[in-house]
């Protein structure tokens, strides 16, 4: 054997054998190996690359076998460079479980022993190793068991909210209790209202008649002080309030002892009124039946506790706020006979803030209609979301769909001129006692709780509309947000809704439009610390 080595460096190695065989041709050289140093470094260095890359995807596929693979051997094998494969073929057997899962549920939507977080979840799926099809049936019971949470705790918030609404504030309780004492020491609480030589323009045609029919003292002066500092001429508005017994005193002690900021308020009782004894008994009919109606709405409610729909369910609540058996509110149909000796008059609602000056609307025509009101909305024409007949009525039964469109919008009361001369020429007050009566031979499911479904049958095609710019509704509700400049342009903003603006429950953005015209510096008002 021989060596070779090449005088340029070692850069080959030749091993050659002795006997090598010489051809006839002349010398042979024998047969060699040669191995570069260069190609061998090369290959190290790519197996030193591509060694860790192996490593890790090997282990990525044995965690993954239990789960995602038929076997450890799929994962090791066919799959070792196929990572986009995997994540399909994951996504596709979830989905089917999910499918699968969700066609079996059947019934057992109240099924328990989910789990109750994620954390579980996770814990679950790790310790027990389970595949992907139980792991689709317990996300599948646990997403059920939230959404049945979520949904029960709409329905208590929105109950809870409707409750607070019925409360009456501690301070209003204490403005009444401090003006009846007022009213039993102070002489000048017990002044006559209006002053004797104001009583003349109580039936005068000439002055802006305005009535209110309330029993809340401080939701009756923020409606005349508004309305009073928003005229242009105050002298010609002349205010009659009507309340019932428990309330007189203390409106009576109010308006008496403030009587400076207003021109002329008449505040009468219903205990003052003389009615003939028919008038008492289809007042006491009227609200019987509203009764009737009221109880039968509670019991369908409380039977379909558990199927909670958010708009329907929040329509029924506020259907029985005890606002709905209010004699007040009832006796807006009998305002003729409240008041014989007036031809024209604006009915406001004691919710409601005066911010433009209303004069104009005794000049109003009303083309021989009988009310004037507000029909489309601030959004534009037939805009009168929550406020369509069928919002209010029963469409299935004949009677109702053969004389209204359900899509029509309701004309909005709290802000109304009256024709009460037109009014007593048409037979409005005995309309609204027959459709009672039918109400009560029809099963009572003709309308829902309220004195505005069948005052909007009485008044059928005796309605004109009016600008939409003198009346934003629904500012008591939440779902109602008009744009800030629509709350500054309108005339009258009302809070029709469970959240009154003396409520804490109310939008304190919106409230604010309403406390402007409390005068804080009242000694009965610092009292019951009402602007806090």
């Amino acid at each position: 054997m021989k060596f070779y080595i090449s005088a340029a460096g070692i850069k080959r190695v030749t091993i050659s054998s002795p006997g090598g065989a010489i051809g006839k041709g002349g010398g042979g050289c024998a047969a060699a190996r040669r191995f570069p140093g260069r190609t061998l470094i090369l290959f190290l260095l790519m197996l030193a690359i591509i060694l860790p890359f192996i490593f890790v995807r090997f282990a990525f596929l044995v965690l993954e076998s239990p789960s995602v693979c038929d076997s450890p051997l799929d994962c090791m094998g066919l799959r070792l460079f196929r990572g986009g494969d995997t994540s399909l073929k994951i996504r596709e057997e979830l989905t089917r479980a999910l499918v699968e899962e969700t066609s079996q549920d059947g019934n057992r939507r109240g099924e328990k022993g989910s789990l109750e977080s994620f954390d579980e979840l996770v814990k679950e799926m790790t310790l027990k190793r389970r595949d992907i099809k139980t792991f689709a049936s317990v996300t599948k019971k646990m997403l059920l068991q939230m959404e049945r949470k979520v949904q029960s705790a709409k329905h208590h918030e929105l109950l809870y909210w409707h409750l607070a609404s019925h409360g009456v504030p501690k301070c209003l309780h204490c403005l009444s209790l401090r003006l009846t004492e007022e009213y039993s020491v102070n002489a000048m609480a017990r002044t006559r209202l209006p002053p004797p030589e104001s009583v003349s323009r109580l039936t005068d045609p000439s002055f802006h008649h305005v009535v209110i029919l309330t029993d809340n003292v401080l939701a009756a002066s923020v409606v005349i002080s508004s309305t009073v500092q928003n005229a242009v001429n105050p002298d010609k508005f002349v205010f009659h309030i009507v309340t019932d017994k428990k309330t007189y005193t203390p409106m009576h002690a109010w308006f008496a002892i403030n009587s400076a900021l207003s021109p002329v308020v008449e505040v009468k009782g219903l205990h003052q009124y003389d009615w003939p004894q028919e008038v008492n008994v289809r007042v006491k009919e009227m609200l019987e039946i509203h009764r009737m109606i009221w109880r039968r709405h509670y019991q369908n409610l409380k039977d379909s506790h558990n199927s909670f729909i958010e708009g329907t369910h929040e329509q029924s609540l506020q259907a029985l706020n005890p606002s709905c058996l209010a004699l007040l509110n009832h006796l807006r149909i009998y305002i003729p006979k409240l008041f014989p000796d007036l031809d024209k008059i604006v009915l406001l609602d004691d919710d409601v803030v005066v911010q433009r000056d209303l004069s104009s609307l005794w000049e109003t025509d009303l083309n021989g209609n009988v009310v004037g009101a507000v029909v489309d909305l601030w959004c534009g024409s037939n805009c009168c979301l929550g406020r369509k007949y069928k919002d209010y009525f029963n469409f299935s039964h004949p009677l109702i769909s053969s004389n209204l469109l359900q899509d029509d919008c309701a004309w909005l009361s709290g802000m109304n001129v009256f024709d009460l001369k037109a009014w007593r020429q048409t037979n409005i007050t005995e309309a609204y006692s027959t459709w009672l009566r039918l109400s009560v031979s029809s099963g009572l499911q003709l309308w829902q709780p309220g004195a505005l479904p069948p005052t909007l049958l009485a008044f059928k095609g005796l309605t004109q509309p009016l600008d939409p710019s003198w009346h934003v509704a629904g500012l008591g509700s939440r779902s109602v947000k008009p744009p800030e400049e629509i709350l500054k342009s309108a005339a009258v903003l009302h809070f029709s809704g469970p959240a009154k603006p003396w409520l804490e429950i109310s939008n304190p953005k919106v409230r604010s439009y309403w406390y402007r015209y409390i005068n804080s510096s009242n000694i009965f008002v610092r009292k019951c610390k009402i602007m806090n």
